[in-house]
Parts: structure tokens; C-alpha cells; sequence
């Protein structure tokens, strides 16, 4: 059975009915295994790939992960970061070292030098003791430096003659001391536009973007959101001993629609609260956590024009009780196009939010996405396309 593929370019639910209508026994199935949701994806390097623009990040991760070279993440916030940091670490030469991580929004500022180089005893109050500090404690291995551009503007220097050197001095010490590792940076910042500002210094911003990886947010792989579903469910599933099997469809659709402004990390927890609320081993779409009004469903761009029915414009106008005597339509046909109207009314009414157009028509949202597919409405482009309808007149 061949799972729905998700564009970024297209509706999330309009490439799905696209691919099941291809598929008589896919079309009439309402629940998907997590084996259907991982199909097509691999998993490298603690990475889930499914993606073009991820397998484009791995690429760059194998041709830098052999040499210790420094290396900048960008990317915004959860779209996993420090994955591609633990994927450079586990593939590259040294794969048996530590791999140390800091945020540097957690860096005290009255501490941080000593947080990241080190301290001897005695040089500063309640220094009772030798501290390694993060670049020692990461020799040998992998020193993972996130949210960079946190860093305070005076000790980026100090960074700068580390990350050229190798050679870092504790507080209080005269001697410096030798670190073998690879520095491995990420920021969701402008870098450019910081150093532009003055708040973040230029040589430092070379030196670390000499080597870049650029991590996509999720709004632009949404063909991996089905991977990533089926790889946190197995992860819940494990750590809370709970048994969750298949998805809905309706969940599915509602997920991959979702914006998902925190990314992977945002999507995560959802299915972690999916996979607690469910009372079987099926996650469905009241299981979700998320208010659904902040999904954005995108699909059908046609004019209206051509959308609406000719024939019932008679109706809508109030024809002469003459016309009835050659009235072509069926009852069902008659109640399928009003109900056809009414769904394009109500879509207009709501600038194409489903949830918000399935409480306009008194149905659930899954009616909603069933009369897209079963009206074949659904065909890859946008609701917010949608204008003041044009009624024909006789």
C-alpha cells in the first residue's frame, strides 16, 4: 500500500488524496502502520531521512565528518541541530570521544570564560577546586557549541585564538594547554546581520562559517512528517511501554498541515502527547494536543467560477416551478451539489481554514476533508485562492 506524499509546495491533503486515489487499496484504507508511515525514509547517523533538502544535509555531513573542521549549524529553532552536530561526531574520525554540548544562552556571564576554559583553584572566590571546563572536558572529541550567537561579545576573542589555535588558557593559570576537537557551532540567528550590528564579531563569524550546513525548517520537508511520526511514536512507545500501531488518516492529514513553527522538536512533543492520550493502540485526531486552528491546509486553487455548478444556479436564484418539469438531476444529485456549495461557501467564509468551516457546516473537520476528496476539490493548490462567489443567472 503506498503512503501519501507530502510537498511543501503543495497540500498536504491534496497529495495525499492524489497518491490514494492512485491506489484502490490505499483510497479505502483509514489507518496507517507505522511501517506505511516510515516507508521510504532511513535512519543515519541518529537522523530521520525521508527529504531531499535532509539527504542534501547528509551529504555535506559525510564530506566534512572525516576531517576536524570547524563547522556552523544554521537553522531555526527545533529543527535538529544538534543531530547534524551528533552525525558529524558519530561519522567522522573519532567517533569514540566525547561529545560534549553547551548552550551558550546558559553561559553565566561572571563565569563563562571559566565555563568554557576552565579554572585552577583558588582564581576566584569559591574556586575551591581544578574545573576542566568544556573545551578540556571535549578533548579528543566533539565540543558542541549551540546558540552562538549568545556568546558575550567579550570573550569572543578569546573563542576566536581557541577555535585558531587549539589552545585554550584556564582562569588563573599561566599555562595553556593543547585540545584535539573538532568545534561544532549552531545558531537560529542572523550571524550577518549581528555581526552588521556590531554584536557579533566578523573574524569570528568567518572563521566559524568557513565550513556551513544550512538545516530546512519542517514547513519545507513535509514529505519527511510521516517518518518522523512513526520514528516518535516507536521512541514513546519504548519509554512509556505503551503500544500505539497506526494513525489515522484524519490525524495525518491535520499533522502534515500543521505549521509547525517549533519544528521537529515541536512535532515531537505532539505525538509524545499523542501517544500518552490515546486509550488503544491507535493514535486518532482527537488524541492531538494542538488547538486545530493552527493548522493551515492548503489545496484547491481553481477559480470559483469553474468550481460551481451551473445547473443549480437555477436554485440558488429561485427558479420558476415551470423549470421543475425539466429538472435533470436526481434528488442525490440535487443534495450532492448544494452540498458541493456549501462546503466552497463556507471555505470562502473562512479564507480555507477546515476546522473553522467544519464548525460553519456542523460537521467534523475529517467530513470536511473527506467532501474535498470525495468532490474532487482537493487538487494541490490554495483555499486562500478563493473569492466572493459569482452565481450564474438564468
Amino acid at each position: 500500500m503506498r503512503l501519501q506524499e507530502y510537498s511543501a509546495n503543495e497540500s498536504p491533503v491534496a497529495a495525499a488524496m492524489d497518491n490514494l486515489r492512485a491506489d484502490p487499496a490505499a483510497a479505502a484504507c483509514d489507518w496507517f502502520s507505522l511501517e506505511q508511515l516510515a516507508h521510504g525514509s532511513e535512519r543515519v547517523g541518529g537522523m530521520v531521512v525521508r527529504s531531499a533538502q535532509v539527504r542534501k544535509v547528509l551529504k555535506t555531513i559525510s564530506r566534512l565528518s572525516p576531517y576536524k573542521a570547524t563547522v556552523l549549524i544554521h537553522g531555526e529553532s527545533g529543527t535538529g541541530k544538534e543531530l547534524v552536530a551528533r552525525a558529524l561526531h558519530t561519522l567522522g574520525s573519532a567517533p569514540g570521544g566525547p561529545f560534549v554540548t553547551f548552550n551558550c544562552s546558559n553561559l553565566v556571564e561572571t563565569l563563562a570564560e571559566s565555563q568554557l576554559f576552565g579554572h585552577v583553584r583558588g582564581a576566584f572566590t569559591d574556586a575551591r577546586e581544578d574545573s576542566l571546563g568544556y573545551f578540556r572536558s571535549a578533548n579528543g572529541g566533539t565540543l558542541f557549541l549551540d546558540e552562538i550567537g549568545e556568546l558575550p561579545l567579550r570573550l569572543q576573542p578569546k573563542l576566536l585564538r581557541a577555535v585558531e589555535t587549539h589552545e585554550i588558557q584556564p582562569v588563573g593559570s599561566s599555562r595553556s594547554y593543547s585540545v584535539d576537537i573538532r568545534l561544532v557551532a549552531a545558531t537560529n540567528r542572523d550571524l550577518r546581520a549581528m555581526v552588521k550590528a556590531g554584536q557579533f564579531r566578523d573574524d569570528l563569524y568567518y572563521r566559524l562559517n568557513a565550513a556551513a550546513i544550512l538545516v530546512p525548517p519542517l514547513r519545507e520537508r513535509r514529505e519527511a512528517i510521516p517518518a518522523f511520526i512513526a520514528h516518535f511514536i516507536e521512541h514513546y512507545n519504548r519509554l512509556f511501554g505503551k503500544n500505539v500501531k497506526e494513525v489515522s488518516r484524519a490525524a495525518l492529514d491535520t499533522i502534515c498541515a500543521n505549521q509547525w513553527h517549533g519544528n521537529v522538536r515541536e512535532l515531537g512533543h505532539a505525538i509524545e502527547s499523542a501517544v500518552l492520550m490515546t486509550e488503544n493502540d491507535r493514535i486518532d485526531i482527537d488524541d492531538l494536543p494542538f488547538n486545530h486552528d493552527d493548522t493551515t491546509p492548503e489545496a484547491v486553487g481553481v477559480p470559483v467560477d469553474a468550481m460551481l455548478p451551473s445547473a443549480p444556479s437555477d436554485l440558488v436564484e429561485g427558479a420558476a416551478s415551470d423549470t421543475a418539469k425539466e429538472w435533470p438531476y436526481s434528488l442525490d444529485a440535487v443534495i450532492r451539489e448544494a452540498s458541493k456549495l456549501a462546503l466552497i461557501r463556507a471555505l470562502q467564509a473562512t479564507e480555507g481554514n477546515c476546522h473553522r468551516a467544519a464548525e460553519l457546516l456542523g460537521v467534523s473537520r475529517y467530513t470536511v476533508y473527506r467532501m474535498l476528496n470525495r468532490f474532487g476539490l482537493a487538487e494541490g493548490r490554495t483555499y486562500r485562492t478563493f473569492r466572493k462567489p459569482t452565481v450564474r443567472r438564468a
